[in-house]
């Protein structure tokens, strides 16, 4: 219960922070003091219309939407008066109250951050510190969702990855044994092709042997052909004269 009230204690003192000259700001710090939530922010709205960059308005006007339990509207207030702020004190209180929110909303690192700031500009303030290491116990014990999907999703695309290479590495061998079974059909054919005759150990076909015998006789034949001509056209031939 003590955790909850330190965690959740709110800087409420900065209503009185460098006030503007306008009737609506005092009238809204007034109104806040009174615990009249709604109607210090309708105020502190007005104000801001006005004047928009104006820290305590921002600031104020985020206690007061806070106050009413509507935290993670309150955030924006805050981060516009953390934008706006003048002073380190102001930034101390605005990041303070910006880390409670996160703390509602259990975003524990944003959380963190938060209140890291709020001690950078005030590294003494023992509630800050207090509320910082309860924001890192509390990450550390609850790691974002976001993290373990990663997580998650990561294994599960490892897994997914061995299976597809252990599906392209399947593929690759019936591939292979297809080529194999496919070259081995192919050499079967060729071999039992009944038309052509099956090469002898001197690398000379039948059928080409016999065709170069029939050159061969044939060149013989036209040379004793040439040489019975020369023997004809060479011989006396006996005439008759007439006496």
């Amino acid at each position: 219960m003590r955790q909850f009230i330190l965690l959740m204690l709110l800087y409420i003192s900065s209503v009185s922070l460098a006030q503007e000259v306008d009737k609506n700001l005092p009238k809204a710090n007034e109104e806040f003091e009174a615990k009249k939530y709604a109607n210090a922010e309708a105020d502190y709205r007005i104000s801001l219309s006005k004047t928009r960059k104006n820290a305590t308005a921002s600031y104020n006007l985020g206690n007061s939407i806070y106050r009413q339990n509507q935290a993670s509207e309150a955030k924006n207030s805050y981060m516009k008066a953390i934008e706006s702020a003048n002073s380190k004190d102001q930034k101390h209180q605005a990041f303070h109250n910006l880390g409670n929110v996160f703390m509602k909303e259990k975003n524990y690192s944003q959380a963190v951050e938060a209140f890291k700031n709020a001690l950078r500009n005030n590294p003494s303030d023992e509630e800050t510190r207090y509320n910082f290491a309860l924001a890192k116990k509390m990450l550390k014990d609850n790691p974002p969702k976001e993290d373990k999907k990663d997580k998650k999703k990561d294994k599960k695309d490892e897994k997914k990855d061995k299976k597809d290479e252990k599906k392209d590495e399947n593929k690759d061998k019936q591939d292979d044994k297809k080529e194999g079974d496919k070259d081995k059909k192919e050499d079967k054919g060729q071999n039992n092709q009944p038309n052509e005759p099956k090469p002898k150990p001197g690398g000379i076909s039948k059928e080409r042997l016999q065709n170069l015998l029939d050159a061969v006789n044939n060149e013989e034949k036209k040379i004793q052909d040439k040489v019975n001509a020369k023997k004809v056209k060479g011989k006396p031939v006996q005439t008759e004269k007439d006496w």
